[in-house]
């Protein structure tokens, strides 16, 4: 019955959906833009660049924005973050970055940032940078509630793009290049990606509405060891980092360049679908589906053909029975109704597992439902978790439903334990598993932020080390002392 209610207003929704087509979702209307001359109160001017956390396909380990010593923007507010964005572990804060709609900008400084490497803080700020360059960690930017994208060129002349951006790549030391480094050549040598040209693209609002709508922002990061830092003109050689050097001080300075262009092929409507045509593996793969669906046939329409042969004689003679006493009879396939109709050994796990199978299989359902109609598209960030995450709570009346129903059917007579074992297994179970695994990350970024005082004897002299464990490789030698 609550599953009827539940369905209700989907089922007014769809018999609306003519009408409902000339609605914007919340939090995904559109926002127009006017250069500063023409900006108005429902036309804005300025362009906000929000980051987010960086992350890396080599490291389990996500870290956020502050983390990593980049130009940051403090005392501003960061914006509110629904449920699924929380539990996604979205942490999306502003940034220096600052554009005005059309007004472009040619190597503008950001911030400096200086290391001087008889500093021990800004060692180990710089060593933690050189190894997110080595496990390529990767920044991501919001531009207008749209990922700002990095595309390049793969094979089979592709064009490639990526939500995100590396901070920087290495050279090992024989001299290949990992990641994005297949422009340098120096050995055992990191560059930072200090430099970016974003490029945004606009189309102009048609109707009564004036301004322009964004529908694609992209970038491509860049290295330049800049002259005069002060005035940078974004020349020279690339913004290397060696590990055979013995500078006593690096000097890092953030750029960007920003161009506006007007695309009239891309409509607002439709603005990320150049990101996801270009993205292979987030396609949706029909062939594979439909493999999958013909398997299934086939080997449930040879499931079915074994069975009717094997229960043909049986069928046969039952029909072709004459008297009472061949009826009371039993022989063949029916005397398994002992073993069918005998209540399991485990009826009260299996009720409550079936009660919690049946709340997980109506929420997916019910899930990409939503999804179809386009409600819990990318663009509203989280909304795919949180439609999932408050459709499990509701649907715990259906769980509770099946699991009581099964559970009197096998003859239980535990029914308060039935209710919490519904309530609390499996959703315990999935609680503890992701409670130890914070704790472990949280471990790790306790070890990786705080210095590990580490004692170690070698040949008769007490040497006593600095290590941090998730910030470089190995441990720096602080004093020695002879006993």
């Amino acid at each position: 019955m609550a599953f009827v209610w539940l369905l209700l207003p989907v089922a007014l929704l769809t018999a609306a959906w003519p009408w409902s087509l000339a609605f914007y979702l919340p939090g995904l209307a559109p926002v127009n833009f006017c250069d500063e001359k023409t900006a108005k109160g429902d036309c804005k001017s300025g362009i906000e660049l929000f980051v987010n956390r960086l992350d890396s396909v080599e490291s389990v380990l996500p870290y956020e924005y502050a983390v990593f010593d980049f130009c940051q923007m403090p005392g501003e507010k960061r914006p509110s973050e629904n449920l699924g964005q929380v539990l996604f572990g979205e942490r999306i804060e502003p940034s220096p970055y600052k554009f005005m709609f059309k007004k472009e900008e040619k190597c503008k400084l950001v911030c400096k940032k200086k290391y001087d490497l008889k500093n021990s803080e800004d060692k180990l700020k710089l060593e933690f940078l050189k190894k997110s360059m080595l496990l390529n960690y990767q920044h991501h930017w919001i531009v207008d509630n749209m990922p700002v994208t990095w595309c390049y060129d793969v094979e089979d002349n592709q064009r490639f793009c990526n939500p995100g951006f590396p901070i920087g790549c290495y050279i090992t030391k024989d001299g290949k290049p990992k990641d994005a480094c297949t422009e340098f050549h120096e050995p055992d040598t990191f560059y930072i990606f200090n430099h970016v040209d974003i490029i945004i693209s606009y189309h102009v609002v048609e109707n009564e509405q004036s301004g322009a709508r964004l529908v694609a922002a992209k970038l491509e990061p860049k290295s330049y060891k800049h002259t005069n830092v002060d005035t940078p003109d974004c020349s020279g050689p690339p913004m290397d980092i060696s590990n055979k050097d013995t500078k006593e001080e690096v000097q890092i300075a953030y750029t960007y360049s920003v161009k506006f262009e007007e695309n009239k092929n891309i409509r607002w409507a439709s603005r990320w679908d150049y990101i996801l045509e270009s993205m292979p593996h987030t396609r949706i793969q029909w062939f594979s589906i439909m493999n999958s669906l013909v398997i299934v046939l086939f080997l449930s329409g040879m499931v079915a053909m074994i069975m009717l042969r094997t229960l043909h004689k049986d069928i046969a003679r039952y029909n072709q029975m004459d008297s009472t006493e061949d009826a009371q009879e039993e022989f063949g396939w029916k005397l398994v109704h002992g073993d069918i109709f005998r209540p399991p050994r485990k009826g009260m796990l299996l009720s409550v597992f079936l009660g919690s199978g049946t709340q997980i299989l109506i929420m997916t359902f019910v899930t990409l439902f939503f999804a179809c109609l386009g409600f819990l598209s990318p663009a509203n960030r989280g909304a795919l978790m949180t439609c999932a995450v408050v459709l499990w709570v509701l649907l715990g009346t259906p769980a509770g439903y099946v699991a009581a129903r099964f559970y009197k059917s096998f003859g239980g007579e535990k029914w308060k334990t039935n209710v919490l074992l519904t309530a609390f297994l499996c959703p315990g179970v999935v609680f503890a598993d992701f409670f130890i695994m914070n704790l472990i990350l949280w471990g790790l970024r306790f070890f990786s932020s705080h210095p590990i005082w580490h004692f170690g004897c070698r040949s008769g002299t007490l040497v006593l080390h600095l290590c941090a464990t998730d910030a470089h490789w190995g441990c720096t030698l602080v004093s020695r002392r002879t006993p």
